[in-house]
């Protein structure tokens, strides 16, 4: 039985604890890659104890998959372009850029390895979905015909993951591209 993390403050003792330890998880990672790591090392670069890594995560792959879902939130709302398609593109190609990254691919995978019952999972889509809800409702100030948000998750969002997780190889802009050029077309008026 793994342990859960509990419910806390913003702030205090707790939110100095999560930090050291994400940036000692980080920083060990970089040095070490994350063959070096055990709940011992990451105690002692972020001084605390090994008891209250146990205690919070549980285990070392569910520290992992905690460390990966904060890095796999983005820092900043979607630029804004001026048009539906140019914030699209330029949002898609950019996850695309981040997540098929070695270390994208590798924070997806502790993310979703270190969580059976599927919460990050959840997590990390409501990420892409506010980022995508963001896009779409600028676009409809706009005055722009915009697809609905499942639709962009499903045809933008899903393809990128799968092939990320799957099919691993080159991803390029164009394909991003692509997928957002099949959810204009599908969600365009018709005639």
């Amino acid at each position: 039985m793994s342990a859960k993390p509990a419910a806390t403050r913003p702030g205090g003792r707790s939110a100095r604890v999560q930090q050291s330890v994400h940036e000692a998880v980080r920083a060990l990672v970089e040095e070490r890659g994350r063959e070096g790591l055990t709940v011992p090392v990451v105690a002692a670069r972020a001084g605390v104890t090994p008891s209250t890594i146990y205690r919070r995560w549980g285990d070392l792959q569910e520290l992992l998959a905690d460390v990966a879902v904060q890095r796999l939130r983005p820092d900043t709302a979607p630029e804004d372009r001026g048009s539906l398609r140019d914030d699209l593109d330029a949002w898609a190609e950019q996850f695309l850029d981040e997540m098929s990254s070695p270390p994208g691919r590798a924070y997806i995978r502790d993310a979703l390895s270190g969580d059976p019952e599927g919460r990050n999972a959840g997590r990390c889509s409501a990420y892409a979905a506010e980022q995508l809800g963001v896009i779409l409702e600028r676009a409809t100030e706009r005055g722009e015909q915009a697809p609905g948000l499942e639709a962009a998750m499903d045809q933008v969002v899903a393809p990128m993951v799968y092939r990320i997780l799957f099919r691993p190889g080159p991803l390029t802009a164009d394909y991003a591209r692509s997928l957002v050029d099949t959810l204009l077309a599908r969600s365009a008026p018709t005639a």
